[in-house]
């Protein structure tokens, strides 16, 4: 017969359970969400729909010709285009979709907070939806104003991210219990390569946000022959000053870009620079953490950092190599996100290996009580 501490014992794994599914289908929805945006913005369908949330005062595309007759009344500089219209759309329907399961776990966190599952992150992870959900508003009414296009574009990866990372800890308190969790948090110090695994981060994290910039500003054909640059290691003429200049006047809207040849090219170059130096950073660091792995416990993290890194320096050869291919395109916006998580899986690994794993404190403690009690070992292993 169950006892009451039963029940509370099976509560306390059934809810980060539900919560872990949950996030885990946040995290693929987010996933995604990303890569709607980049298609999104790859068709030009950033200004699909001039308004927002609605589409032309709408909730879908207008496509009937009464429809289509008052959207064209309402705003009559910018015509109905269906083709535009549904893929922004489309975008914002899945956007909507992953802000309700957000809100709903956060709900369901602070509503099961006394069973010891993470409330902090879930409610800031809601609180930045509610932002992101802002910035996706003023990509519209601020007329694709690249500065808020290249925030919108880093609020998505940092909105994965941060699900990524909920995901982590409640995996960890499934498998571990609060318990233990407790007693891991000072088992062991941490190693003298985290400090380099972060600097990896942040180089992955300024890639992606010049690849924002670069999108935003339409500056990915800026460059279409490899290795050079119109023929040039370091092209003479570029603009870096008009390149980055955040300030830059927006006209009655943003669509296709303004910036001049020269400006587009600075920021192309700077960041196929960008991928040089993470490619050549993370092929030391990997290496290091490579030749220890049997020490370290790293090698299937690090691996899959290696794999998807490879895929997505590839796939931005292949972006200039073929002028830019949606799929292709698509693609490496995807691997992108993909080598963030790789990247925070990894050091997520790293700590909690240096820590002590879960099932690592389970055998000290099965051991120390086989050592205080050897009749009931036998007796269990006979």
């Amino acid at each position: 017969m169950m006892t009451e501490n039963d029940a509370g014992n099976a509560e306390s794994i059934t809810v980060p359970r539900l919560m872990l599914r949950l996030a885990l289908l946040a995290v693929g929805l987010a996933a995604v969400v990303i890569m709607l945006g980049a298609w999104t913005r790859l068709v030009h369908a950033g200004l699909g729909c001039p308004d927002w949330p609605g589409c032309y005062g709408f909730l879908t595309v207008p496509q009937s010709e009464t429809k289509m007759a008052i959207a064209n009344a309402r705003f009559p500089e910018t015509p109905v285009d269906v083709a535009k219209g549904w893929p922004e759309m489309i975008h914002r329907y899945a956007a909507g979709m992953l802000g309700l399961l957000v809100f709903g776990l956060a709900a369901y966190a602070v509503r099961q907070r006394k069973l010891n599952v993470p409330v902090k992150l879930p409610l800031f992870i809601a609180g930045f939806i509610v932002l992101q959900g802002a910035f996706g508003m003023w990509t519209v009414t601020l007329k694709l104003w690249p500065q808020v296009v290249a925030l919108h574009l880093l609020g998505g990866f940092t909105t994965l991210s941060l699900l990524a990372l909920l995901v982590f800890r409640l995996r960890s308190r499934v498998r571990s219990g609060s318990a233990q969790t407790a007693a891991l948090k000072s088992a062991r110090p941490g190693s003298q390569l985290r400090p380099w695994l972060y600097g990896g981060l942040l180089l992955v994290t300024m890639q992606i946000a010049l690849g924002g910039w670069t999108a935003a500003n339409y500056a990915a054909v800026a460059c279409t022959d490899l290795p050079t640059c119109g023929g040039q290691w370091w092209p003479q003429d570029m603009d870096f000053a008009h390149g980055f200049d955040i300030t830059q006047h927006v006209g009655s809207n943003y669509l296709g870009g303004q910036l001049n040849a020269d400006g587009r090219v600075a920021i192309h170059v700077s960041h196929r620079l960008g991928a040089v130096v993470v490619l050549v950073y993370f092929s030391g660091l990997l290496g290091l953490l490579w030749a220890r792995r049997r020490r370290n416990g790293l090698g299937q993290s690090v691996a899959v950092v290696a794999v998807v890194l490879l895929a997505q320096i590839a796939l931005g050869l292949a972006n200039v190599i073929f002028y830019i291919p949606l799929a292709v395109a698509v693609a490496h916006n995807a691997t992108g996100a993909l080598l963030l998580l790789s990247v925070i899986q990894l050091i997520w690994h790293q700590r909690q290996l240096s820590q002590g794993s879960p099932a690592q404190l389970s055998g000290v403690k099965d051991n120390k009580n086989n050592l205080m009690n050897p009749a009931k070992h036998q007796e269990t292993t006979a």
